[in-house]
């Protein structure tokens, strides 16, 4: 048992701020203003000026792809193609790998104004085959070692570029496939282990995990599963399966469905193929990419909610947005469910109309606020290609005005899993009138993340009765001006009362992992 003394940001449906916690075999069984006297004499953590949170929760992520990406290259903060490509030649130096995976390439955020290619990837590792995937996780170049091991089927695909080497679409899928089958599942696992440590130094405790992006046999699904089983801290993961093969979800008995790639319903405006209503800006000929049609969208979501599964599908373009809000709909319709919390993730460019029918169905948003203003991505770019509709992305404050159920996330490895810088990035939107309120936005990455989940009777906020997923801040949030909230710091996560321990090895996982400690739903 352990009495917390100080700033108890509760996080629930009040806001209310108390004084003292009090925990006990890993659940919350006081929090108020008074300490009753059964408690006095127990062992108190004076916060001293900190802050006692629920633990933070990110709503979508890719854990996998962070995990091999943050273990292997990342160019973002490169300044230049020439430090990408240096980059490049040192991790083939000091790597004895027989491949290169990196991530993070914009043209948005270097001089040259445009994206690398398969000529100077040649020039810098002209024998192994490399892939540097774009920013947005939707697109990647590779040079010509890599372009002459794919099959043939995959110079015939949407989004094959062969002269620059980039890969879009269904082709960047494909070679997403292809280079995910060297990576050993050793390997992976160990990248895994590393991942969760990051998103438990930023006060995570609860993931949403978007996963299926082509390893062979789903090996990332089962591995995370396995993963969670096996954690000897109380770390919590929810999987979203990326399929729309309903029976591969419903053979490992997961409750949900969904996510990007095989569930993406569009692209990104980063690659200009999010798919809209009207043309792009800059391209009067070019509306983006529907994946899918109408009736394959209606009919897939139709299934899974008729197999009870929870429904999360990608749109980001006011198109893709509306095929998915339709289908949803029409699932709805075919078959009511009370509480089916299905999610539309991204909804960056939302119809008003579209979000009226979002609040009145009960559908979720699965939001990035991160990405609101992004380096790789910054406004001016989004100007250049979308004009004025670029005012109308994601409107927080008009969705929360709806009574919308809106979860925070990173959809990481894009943006990194950080719910400090998000919440900032929520109360200082560039647009007037979109910001939210710092309560409002702590609860975006706490209780309304975990009920995007069905996670908000155990988690999400500190109540009585439920588990003690806490994280310390060093200072109270809501005693901060919004443009200081970047000056928070994640001190200490407890997880079911018990501080976080990093560094676990793979010994203590597979023993865990075998008596399934901690499931994975």
């Amino acid at each position: 048992m352990k009495v917390y003394a100080g700033t108890v940001v509760t996080c629930n449906d009040a806001n209310t701020v108390s004084r003292f916690l009090v925990e006990d075999r890993g659940k919350i069984i006081h929090v108020g203003d008074e300490l009753p006297e059964p408690y006095r004499q127990t062992p108190r953590e004076d916060l001293n000026g900190r802050a006692l949170l629920p633990a933070f929760v990110d709503t979508h992520l890719h854990f996998s792809s962070y995990a091999l990406f943050a273990a292997t290259l990342d160019v973002r903060q490169s300044r230049n193609h020439e430090e990408i490509y240096s980059l490049i030649s040192d991790y083939v130096r000091g790597s004895s790998r027989k491949y290169v995976i990196g991530f993070g390439a914009s043209a948005n955020c270097v001089p040259e104004r445009t994206l690398i290619n398969r000529a100077e990837l040649d020039r810098v590792c002209p024998d192994l085959p490399v892939m540097i995937v774009k920013y947005d996780g939707h697109a990647a170049v590779i040079n010509t070692a890599l372009m002459r091991e794919l099959p043939e089927p995959v110079r015939k695909m949407r989004g094959y570029n062969a002269d620059s080497g980039e890969m879009n679409q269904d082709a960047f899928f494909a070679v997403t496939d292809h280079m995910t089958a060297k990576v050993s599942p050793l390997d992976l696992v160990r990248f895994m282990l590393r991942g969760i440590d990051r998103l438990a130094g930023k006060g995570i405790g609860l993931i949403q995990a978007a996963e299926g992006v082509g390893f062979p046999r789903d090996l990332d699904v089962d591995l995370v599963r396995f993963l969670s089983r096996g954690q000897r801290n109380a770390f919590a993961t929810r999987i979203y399966f990326q399929t729309m093969d309903i029976a591969k979800v419903l053979r490992r008995k997961l409750p949900r469905i969904g996510g990007c790639f095989a569930t993406a319903l569009d692209g990104c405006f980063g690659s200009e193929d999010a798919a809209l209503l009207e043309p792009y800006t800059n391209d009067s000929q070019n509306r983006g990419v529907l994946f899918y049609t109408d009736s394959q969208v209606t009919e897939f979501v139709k299934a899974a909610n008729r197999a009870n599964l929870q429904v999360s599908l990608h749109a980001i373009g006011d198109a893709a947005f509306v095929q998915a809000l339709n289908a949803i709909e029409a699932a709805l319709q075919d078959f009511p469910r009370e509480d089916h919390r299905h999610i539309i993730i991204h909804a960056s460019l939302a119809t008003r109309e579209g979000l009226e029918r979002v609040a009145r169905l009960g559908i979720g948003i699965a939001m990035q606020p991160a990405l609101l203003d992004w380096p790789q991505e910054p406004p001016e770019y989004q100007r250049h290609i979308l004009g004025p509709r670029t005012e109308a992305i994601s409107p927080l404050h008009s969705m929360l005005d709806l009574g919308i159920h809106i979860g925070g996330g990173s959809d990481a490895p894009c943006a990194l899993p950080d719910p400090i810088e998000g919440i900032y990035q929520a109360c200082n939107r560039s647009v007037p009138g979109q910001s939210i309120t710092i309560p409002e936005a702590l609860r975006l990455f706490t209780y309304e993340a975990a009920r995007l989940s069905f996670d908000e009777k155990q988690r999400g906020s500190l109540e009585n009765g439920k588990i003690a997923d806490l994280v310390i801040l060093n200072q109270n949030p809501l005693a901060l001006p919004p443009d200081r909230l970047r000056s928070l710091q994640v001190e200490k996560l407890i997880l079911s009362g018990r501080d976080y321990r990093p560094g676990q090895g793979l010994g203590s996982l597979l023993w865990n992992g075998l008596i399934g400690a901690n499931p994975a739903r």
